[in-house]
């Protein structure tokens, strides 16, 4: 027999053998390794589970990762559950779960616990999950939390204005949630220490920021109003956010950014008005017919 032959025919001996020993670790090993998988599932959700039955913070905390399992029914399910509990931490992680999850069939429930909420940290994690969900509801309350009325132009009630006025409330959620909204990475210790101080200006701001994505032109008008808020950070934030939605035609209605006596607010609106010229600059020009 000659050499390559001989060469061809153990490289082909290799590779049966090779085949032979990958069955047999299929047919010997793989059962064991599925059932060590299923029970490895098993056991995850025995531990969340038990998150689950306790209260407080380890609820809350349980609750919350449930927004890791999208497209999973029983995860839906045990989220959808939570926005009806006492615990409002519990109510509010409820609703940041849905949003994280996808969960798009669990907004008739979210809508139903924003109706008769009365906690502004569980207002704003509906809103925002609402958001997320692609429901323009969401846009409403953030709009309200911004301007202190309702998109109709209505005033909000007596109850909904104390509840947004919540100095506690407002200041924990605009820290928690205020700050990864606004570009804050340079405003420094000043900035900081604005945002732990007992007021609403952290979560108007991020309001403002997350109207940026509203199609609405009454969120625009907002936002344009804001600029001119008496707080330098929902001032920094309303730049900020029309700069993002790139209508050049808001140019000269924050033009007096640049002499705002805050930094801050100088530099974002400079950035802004640079941003929203040159993006006019960018459109084609119109054919005449």
């Amino acid at each position: 027999m000659k050499p390559n032959t001989r060469a061809i025919l153990n490289k082909k001996r290799g590779i049966a053998q090779a085949f032979i020993r990958l069955m047999f670790f299929i047919v010997c090993f793989c059962p064991q390794a599925s059932l060590y998988a299923q029970a490895s599932t098993d056991m995850a959700w025995s531990v969340l589970q038990s998150g689950l039955a306790d209260k407080g913070e380890n609820k809350a905390t349980a609750v919350r990762v449930l927004g890791l399992l999208e497209k999973n029914s029983k995860a839906q399910e045990l989220a959808t559950t939570a926005l009806s509990d006492q615990d409002s931490d519990i109510r509010a992680s409820a609703a940041d779960a849905l949003g994280q999850m996808r969960a798009k069939s669990a907004i008739p429930a979210i809508k139903s616990t924003l109706k008769d909420e009365k906690d502004a940290g569980v207002v704003v994690a509906c809103a925002r999950s609402l958001v997320e969900l692609g429901d323009p509801m969401g846009y409403a309350v953030y709009y309200a939390v911004l301007t202190g009325e309702k998109k109709s132009g209505e005033p909000l009630l007596e109850e909904q204005k104390k509840m947004l006025k919540d100095p506690k409330k407002m200041a924990q959620f605009g820290f928690e949630q205020g700050i990864g909204f606004i570009p804050f990475a340079g405003l420094g210790w000043t900035a900081l220490k604005t945002l732990t101080k007992d007021d609403s200006s952290p979560v108007r701001a991020a309001a403002a920021r997350i109207l940026a994505k509203d199609p609405d032109p009454k969120s625009e008008d907002a936002l344009v109003d804001a600029a001119s808020d008496k707080s330098w950070i929902v001032r920094v934030a309303a730049l900020d956010a029309l700069s993002h939605r790139g209508d050049p035609s808001v140019v000269p209605k924050i033009a007096s950014s640049l002499d705002d006596d805050k930094a801050a607010v100088r530099y974002t609106g400079a950035a802004a008005l640079i941003h929203l010229q040159d993006a006019s600059a960018r459109k084609p020009a119109r054919r005449h017919k």
